[in-house]
């Protein structure tokens, strides 16, 4: 098949998505598949020439692709080395050879990936893409969305709530109870998210949520074990558990490698086991997800289980969870990969998708 493997954008997880990226675009490539891997905001600048082969191109699309360092990118930067100083997040060329593919592989992360945008666009344009939809996108982008939709669901949440820039500080301080955490309602990879242990901390943590958003979610602080589940075709991977040497899941501990223990099949009762993958499916439902997914979970010291978020494009870096529970059941990345194309053509059946 021709592929296009999109990755990159102007988001706080541009990095992750280009490693994702990468590793997809090698493994499709050792597949036999003809693929182009191409960074969705900067596109192909440089080429003037004619377009129309460049799934034949002899070159390696990831040979400039560098690793993901400590700290989230600087997005002004990126902005500034385009020459098209648009406001248009589609750089040279992206949308044209999208349209010659068979389909594109989203390997996108955060704003202008998971958000439903991308999604909604390729739907208008004819063009077919691996994971969800763009509502149920959109909707797991929004943390504070999410929450009500669970809830109503009858899926267990922590107790928390959401603040808008600009409300007093005294409306939402000591609300949800302390320890807290106060993250951005619709960022990615824990990107300006903070632990509170205080009044003082609070007020901290929400300046530096709100220098990425208007929007802000609080949640109580729930002490203990931290789980993810992918979700293929509506059915739950092995779970995984996530023990950060030192700290919480943050950005750094979740991309450099050594600093989390990650252990799949987690270590958990039969029943707890059953429970927690039951829930995941249930989120897939209730989210309206389609094709693949990952959903993370908490359990507290009592074992009650609360779900955290629904992520519709899981990470598929070197660290990532998604291909770790796969290879539990015998799938090598590189099936894994022809296996997401292949639930996501799925979609596609029986005269075009679902949102």
């Amino acid at each position: 098949m021709k592929i296009v493997v999109l990755a990159g954008g102007i988001s706080t997880e541009r990095d992750v998505s280009l490693i994702s990226g990468t590793q997809i675009y090698r493994a499709l490539k050792a597949k036999g598949h003809q693929v182009v891997l191409l960074d969705l905001f900067m596109g192909l600048e440089q080429e003037t020439g004619d377009l129309s082969d460049i799934f034949e191109w002899n070159r390696d699309w990831s040979a400039n692709i560098g690793g993901i360092t400590e700290k989230d990118p600087d997005i002004s930067k990126i902005k500034a080395m385009r020459k098209d100083q648009s406001a248009n997040v589609f750089g040279a060329h992206v949308l044209d050879v999208c349209r010659m593919a068979d389909i594109v592989f989203l390997g996108l992360h955060g704003s202008n990936g998971e958000d439903g945008r991308i999604q909604a666009t390729f739907d208008l344009m004819g063009i077919r893409y691996t994971g969800c939809g763009y509502i149920s996108s959109a909707l797991s982008m929004d943390k504070g969305l999410t929450r009500k939709f669970l809830q109503m669901s009858g899926i267990p949440v922590a107790k928390g709530l959401t603040v808008h820039k600009g409300e007093p500080v005294a409306d939402s301080e000591g609300k949800v109870g302390y320890p807290c955490i106060v993250k951005p309602c619709c960022g990615g990879s824990s990107v300006g998210v903070s632990v509170a242990n205080d009044a003082a901390e609070y007020t901290k943590a929400l300046e530096t949520a709100f220098s990425f958003e208007d929007e802000v979610v609080v949640e109580q602080f729930i002490k203990g074990r931290e789980f993810s589940i992918g979700v293929i075709d509506g059915k739950a991977l092995p779970i995984i558990e996530i023990a950060p040497i030192q700290g919480f899941y943050d950005y750094k501990n979740k991309y450099q490698a050594g600093s989390t223990i990650e252990t799949c099949p987690a270590k958990l009762s039969d029943s707890l086991t059953a429970q927690m993958q039951a829930y995941a499916e249930q989120v897939y439902v209730a989210l309206g997800m389609q094709s693949y997914a990952r959903i993370d979970f908490l359990t507290d010291e009592q074992e009650n289980i609360y779900c955290l978020e629904a992520n519709t494009l899981p990470g598929m870096t070197p660290t990532s969870l998604l291909p770790q529970e796969a290879a539990v059941l015998g799938m090598d990345f590189n099936d894994l990969c022809e296996k997401l194309i292949q639930v996501s053509l799925e979609k596609y059946e029986n005269g075009g998708k679902k949102a």
